[in-house]
């Protein structure tokens, strides 16, 4: 089985042909490389502001280490394991238990936690959540999901503007393109970018469960908090903005979990975190 990197790259490999293949279905490189331009801009921005974006959307703050001593020891003990700079460190007041890393790398980063996860979480599970959250900046999980955020936003924009174009009769290139293969590659391209997408996003909080239960020798902290995190996630809700929920450890917008069986459940594709009950089964299988 491909390592979750692999996957990674392979993902961003599918989303760069996807845009060559719809450049070429729809006939016109133009729309294309200004849906392109207008993502870079967009998600360029976010991604060079993501620690403000990120803590506003929050509502968190940077603490000081008078404020938060047991955090700050935690979290410098991780980055120096992990051979990363000290981040700073952000507390939302939210009474949900959860956390998000941000920074546009790791000498930029920053690790945030609620007040929640504070108050409720038992130490080793803390360390646990501290220690995804320290992956995602070794990584630059920052950097890969705004890349993939870029080219999927230039993928729909490009599918709208053909659909647009085939519809008040544009002329050019695509004067002699068959209209179903516009009307259908103008609706799926833009679902399968968001697809792809999506996966991008899950593969990296796996490889990030992997990374944090490796620094600390075991998975069983992580996959601990990450059960309780999900109990009592459902029963606090947060407010979020629905563009940041990704970068939480557990998507904080989420509802509570189905526990029937009964298939699988097609609205995981379009999920940006995997199912907890399969991150906890692989963290348990480490040895």
């Amino acid at each position: 089985m491909l390592s979750n990197t692999l996957k990674t790259t392979a993902l961003l490999g599918g989303l760069g042909g996807l845009i060559i293949l719809v450049g070429g279905l729809l006939g016109g490189s133009g729309g294309l490389v200004i849906g392109l331009v207008i993502a870079l801009v967009t998600v360029g921005g976010s991604y060079w502001f993501s620690d403000q974006l990120a803590l506003k959307s929050a509502g968190a703050r940077i603490v000081t280490e008078a404020e938060a001593p047991e955090l700050y020891a935690i979290v410098r003990s991780l980055a120096q394991r992990a051979e990363l700079p000290m981040p700073r460190i952000a507390v939302s007041p939210s009474e949900q238990p959860n956390a998000f890393a941000t920074g546009r790398n790791p000498d930029h980063a920053i690790v945030c936690t609620t007040a929640g996860l504070l108050r409720q979480m038992p130490r080793d599970e803390l360390d646990g959540v501290l220690a995804h959250e320290m992956m995602h900046v070794k990584h630059r999980d920052i950097l890969i999901g705004s890349v993939a955020a870029a080219i999927a936003s230039a993928i729909s924009f490009a599918a709208t503007m053909a659909l647009w174009s085939g519809m008040l009769g544009g002329r050019g290139r695509n004067e002699r393109s068959n209209p179903i293969v516009l009307l259908g590659a103008s609706i799926l391209a833009p679902i399968a970018a968001s697809l792809m997408h999506m996966a991008v996003s899950r593969s990296r909080e796996f490889d990030a469960d992997r990374g944090g239960a490796e620094l600390l020798g075991t998975g069983e902290p992580l996959a601990k908090a990450l059960g309780r995190i999900e109990d009592l996630a459902a029963r606090t809700p947060m407010a979020v903005n629905p563009s940041q929920a990704a970068a939480w450890i557990h998507n904080p917008l989420s509802e509570a979990p189905k526990r029937q069986g009964g298939g699988p459940d097609l609205a995981r594709l379009f999920s940006t975190h995997p199912d907890t009950a399969e991150r906890i089964r692989r963290l348990r299988s480490m040895h």
